[in-house]
């Protein structure tokens, strides 16, 4: 994290600047790009908990590496004209992290939607269990109070602790 705030202020001046920014831009890329992939493996087994154990590093890497791309911008010319081949392995390196973080939003986007759909599948079976049949489709009786049948139904409750 220190980094980060180092490079905040950091201005290129020569080769040896250019190439560090670089440096600590492609490091905190690659830190990023391992945590997700660790996180997609965990979440696509079902192991959330773990998934997502890394969340406040991966923020903090998150911050430190939009932070290094505000300077790199600030600092184009000069990491164009000290530093043009590292540039070039810089885009490569970031396509392929983009990719990464899609792949990445794509398991958690599924994970999500399976796991609605199983609340929702919960949460309709119990509500049929309560519903009365007559000659088998569900019935309401009429409310002494006045409410439809959604007045009846229980609110769903989630244990956290499974």
């Amino acid at each position: 994290m220190q980094a980060a705030t180092e490079t905040k202020s950091l201005r290129i001046a020569d080769k040896a600047g250019a190439d560090a920014l670089i440096a600590h831009i492609m490091q905190t890329m690659q830190t990023l790009e391992d945590i997700l992939s660790e996180e997609g493996g965990h979440v696509r087994v079902g192991r959330l908990r773990q998934g997502l154990s890394q969340t406040e590093r991966k923020t903090a890497l998150g911050a430190s590496y939009m932070q290094s791309l505000e300077v790199a911008k600030a600092n184009a010319i000069a990491l164009a004209r000290f530093a043009p081949e590292s540039i070039e392995e810089l885009k490569t390196a970031h396509r392929r992290f983009a990719q990464v973080v899609e792949t990445s939003q794509i398991v958690l986007a599924t994970a999500r939607t399976v796991s609605e759909s199983l609340v929702k599948s919960l949460a309709d079976d119990m509500n049929r269990s309560r519903t009365a049949t007559v000659y088998g489709r569900p019935s309401q009786p009429p409310s002494p109070y006045g409410k439809g049948p959604a007045g009846r139904s229980q609110p769903l409750v989630l244990s956290r602790n499974l």
